[in-house]
């Protein structure tokens, strides 16, 4: 039970560490994960709506919906996939790459202030048991 609780109770605090900067940038957690995937992805900052869920190990549908929500405030733009007719691509907009930009020091520094307690020794243990504990959970 010490465990899980403080587990859960971490988990908690964090996510709104997290999401207090993601709000100083108008960006949530979700819209933050897929604009820095987009990112991620390299220039031209494009990628397959199904890509796009797998990186961010999310159902399409929860994609759909995120990016409905950035097309809508001009972050995104969704595109026809000159490989596959059917297919489209989400791309970066400079508005978004600007955002995703401006953003990410921010998170970094907001985990780097979360984690700066343990050494990297102990940020390794604890991501391996974190993981442990994850895929014991999925079973």
């Amino acid at each position: 039970m010490a465990v899980i609780g403080r587990l859960s109770r971490t988990a908690l605090v964090v996510e709104s560490r997290l999401a207090s900067t993601f709000a100083q940038h108008s960006l949530d957690a979700a819209s933050f994960d897929v604009l820095a995937t987009l990112l991620r992805s390299g220039a031209p900052y494009r990628i397959a709506p199904l890509d796009l869920a797998r990186e961010a190990m999310i159902s399409t549908s929860a994609v759909a919906q995120r990016l409905n929500k950035l097309e809508n405030r001009g972050l995104v733009t969704r595109q026809a996939n000159p490989n596959d007719g059917r297919g489209t691509l989400v791309a970066l907009t400079d508005a978004g790459r600007d955002l995703i930009e401006s953003a990410l020091p921010d998170h970094i520094e907001t985990e780097r202030a979360i984690t700066a307690t343990l050494s990297l020794e102990e940020q390794a243990v604890l991501a391996d048991l974190l993981q442990r504990l994850s895929t014991a959970a999925s079973i």
